[in-house]
């Protein structure tokens, strides 16, 4: 890792230490070439579905009992909607992408107890703007998850995990990426290649509890 590094200065893309012992870096996630940002949206589509296709499938078995059949038109139902939503996922994602100027820019702090993704000032506006608007959407169209997820990326410009509390860590090596898992908060840490052994390290040192994925 870098050099020492004040506090209040705009960190740098390779990893330094301040004179508080804080890591802290810089990362631009190429949103056309790198897809963990879209992997990670297309997991939480595919659930949503699932979860949807799970609690109409068991209340329609408790209600008129088991049909194999009925059951397989409903998973044809649930399978086009998750495709549909899919193909909406890419386009809102090009969309994102392009008014992100095709980066995605963030920057980490990490000392001995927590990892911070902080999204920088000038992101953070047009997520809250698009928050907004993708709240809106769920509300025309009648979809609580969707206001919720709108209003969750209008009103948050990082996410915190403390290593006392993380269950897992899966590492992406090629993607760049090293994702955090808390029960059922995720993070995700970005970081480059020259510092990526360093950041791991460092994080599965604090992790005592955590199952490494590699």
């Amino acid at each position: 890792m870098g050099r020492r590094k004040g506090a209040g200065e705009v960190p740098a893309e390779r990893v330094q230490q301040g004179p508080d012992g804080t890591f802290r870096w810089r990362h631009d996630v190429p949103m056309l070439k790198n897809p963990v940002i879209l992997i990670t949206v297309y997991k939480v589509l595919a659930l949503s579905v699932g979860i949807e296709f799970a609690l109409v499938a068991t209340i329609d078995c408790f209600a008129n009992g088991f049909d194999l059949e009925g059951l397989g038109e409903l998973a044809l139902v649930h399978a086009c909607i998750c495709l549909g939503l899919l193909a909406l996922g890419a386009l809102g994602y090009f969309i994102v992408a392009w008014s992100y100027g095709f980066k995605y820019s963030v920057r980490f702090e990490m000392d001995e107890r927590v990892v911070r993704h902080i999204q920088m000032p000038h992101q953070f506006q047009r997520a809250r703007a698009l928050g907004k608007l993708t709240a809106m959407v769920g509300v025309i169209a009648g979809r609580p998850g969707t206001v919720g997820a709108g209003l969750l990326a209008a009103s948050r410009n990082s996410s915190t995990s403390e290593f006392s509390h993380v269950s897992a860590i899966v590492v992406c090596r090629r993607l760049n990426t090293i994702k955090i898992r808390s029960g059922l908060f995720h993070n995700q840490v970005y970081v480059n290649d020259q510092d990526f052994d360093q950041v791991l390290a460092h994080i599965v040192a604090h992790c005592p509890q955590a199952k490494v994925v590699d």
